[in-house]
């Protein structure tokens, strides 16, 4: 008797009552699509054999793109961690989401959202939906009002500090509540690798969830360095990208894991083992969903939350992470904040598409409220790409994208249409912005405003009038003059 007949001679029997929680489970089915988001942490646009990586190969992310949509003009919500994800959670811009940068709380997290923030979590749970995040959080201190449970969260596990969260092998971790130990890192001890744990937290999630409709948002901290793999992903490729870098970071002493990257004397080699375990994970994302009998019912998305990093011995130049686009993390320059976005729903987006539709994190949560059938209306800055997905109906398209960077001089940045206008040094006052036809130069190497003056007039009125001002994230009323 076959694995198959045998199941399902078992679940006929009324004394198997055990047995049909568990081997029966991926019979039961929900009206509602399951919706798992897949974020990497720093990949940049070049960093997937799909998106033009040559160096290594990510079978299971390409096969999401085989077997769905994948998007040529995506932007994530920032250029680092934390606005980036607050955009995504709210459906609101660096202009108008609550979280625009790195703020520090110490000794542990990020500043919080506030609690009467609208989320995307929220907006499910009142659709009937349960939540979970696994991975990194980054909006809001344990026990803050921004912490995952007071957001609309029904089970985290994972990182809330996006600074501890530089650590693949930490000293614990946060599962709602609760602090879990890991006796097996203490000290210097390498025992448990933290993205393989919260890998597995996230597949139980989808297990014990099987016949409810869920958000799982799955936070990845990889590949943001530092650049530590497991032995057995980084000896399929030891050697084989030469020559070698080495980055001497910390490695003990009363700052340890707690914010500085550790020593890696194989940079190139742990970077893609970092990618390849990412991409591995992913894999087995897709065949638990399968062997759930729930994939045909759930939408797949995978991006990443800025562009690639320059931090820790990372070496983007080396592997052309960002493709051909210029600039890296913390730049708003496409190489900070085009990146990848793959969209798989089976039996609902032909497969093998690509679209050049320009979309952003804040469009995710619209279009979520459409996919759910959520009836309220929305404070957003998105539009809804469900008919891009379909490739049915009337898709709308944005007057423009707006960001916002409060770090290093201020810098903004605007995409209208064919136009990429960007704004560095903002604090200074007197600025100028800079001027990029995309559709004729995607790397931003020609700043062009002389000739356009109508443009950099329309883009002066975008920059000023796209935002309001934040107590928390005072982007200066000087920032406009000039």
């Amino acid at each position: 008797m076959n694995r198959r007949d045998f199941i399902k001679k078992a679940c006929t029997g009324l004394a198997a009552t055990a047995f049909l929680n568990t081997a029966c489970e991926p019979s039961r089915k929900t009206t509602k699509p399951n919706i798992l988001f897949i974020l990497a942490d720093d990949l940049g646009y070049g960093d997937l054999s799909c998106y033009g990586q040559k160096k290594f190969s990510t079978p299971h992310i390409d096969k999401l793109a085989e077997k769905g949509l994948m998007f040529t003009q995506h932007y994530s919500g920032s250029t680092v961690c934390a606005p980036s994800r607050s955009a995504l959670l709210t459906g609101l811009h660096t202009g108008h989401t609550p979280v625009r940068g790195n703020k520090e709380v110490k000794p542990e997290g990020q500043w919080p959202m506030p609690g009467d923030t609208f989320t995307l979590t929220k907006m499910l749970k009142q659709s009937g939906y349960t939540t979970g995040v696994f991975g990194k959080w980054g909006l809001g201190f344990p026990g803050s009002e921004g912490d995952p449970n007071h957001q609309g969260v029904d089970e985290f596990f994972g990182y809330n500090c996006q600074r501890l969260a530089h650590h693949y092998y930490p000293h614990y971790l946060w599962h709602n509540q609760e602090k879990v130990v890991l006796e097996e890192n203490s000290g210097k001890k390498t025992g448990r690798y933290g993205p393989s744990l919260i890998h597995e937290k996230a597949l139980d999630f989808i297990r014990q969830n099987n016949g409810t409709p869920f958000f799982l948002f799955y936070a990845s901290l990889i590949p943001h360095a530092e650049l530590l793999a497991p032995e057995e992903a980084m000896q399929k490729y030891r050697g084989k990208f030469l020559p070698e870098k080495q980055y001497q970071g910390k490695d003990d002493g009363p700052g340890y894991r707690k914010g500085g990257y550790g020593s890696q004397d194989e940079c190139h080699a742990a970077f893609a083992a970092m990618i390849h375990v990412l991409d591995e994970q992913v894999g087995e994302l897709v065949a638990t969903l399968e062997q759930q009998g729930i994939l045909e019912n759930t939408i797949i998305l995978f991006s990443s939350d800025n562009g690639p990093h320059v931090e820790g011995g990372a070496d983007p130049d080396y592997f052309d992470s960002n493709g051909p686009l210029k600039g890296y993390k913390r730049d708003l320059y496409e190489g900070g904040i085009r990146v990848p976005m793959i969209v798989r729903w089976d039996e609902k987006i032909n497969p093998g598409r690509t679209t050049d539709h320009i979309s952003a994190f804040w469009d995710f949560m619209p279009t979520v409220a459409d996919i759910v059938g959520y009836g309220k209306s929305l404070d957003t800055d998105g539009l809804s790409f469900l008919p891009t997905l379909k490739g049915q109906g009337e898709q709308k398209s944005h007057d423009y994208l707006y960001w916002e960077f409060h770090e290093r001089g201020g810098r903004q940045a605007v995409r209208m249409g064919q136009w990429k206008g960007v704004k560095y040094d903002v604090f200074q006052g007197d600025a100028e912005i800079e001027l990029y036809d995309l559709s004729k130069d995607i790397g931003e190497t020609q700043n062009i405003a002389e000739q356009h003056p109508d443009v950099i007039e329309k883009m002066k009125m975008i920059l000023e009038k796209a935002r309001t001002e934040s107590e928390v994230f005072n982007f200066q009323a000087r920032a406009f003059k000039g």
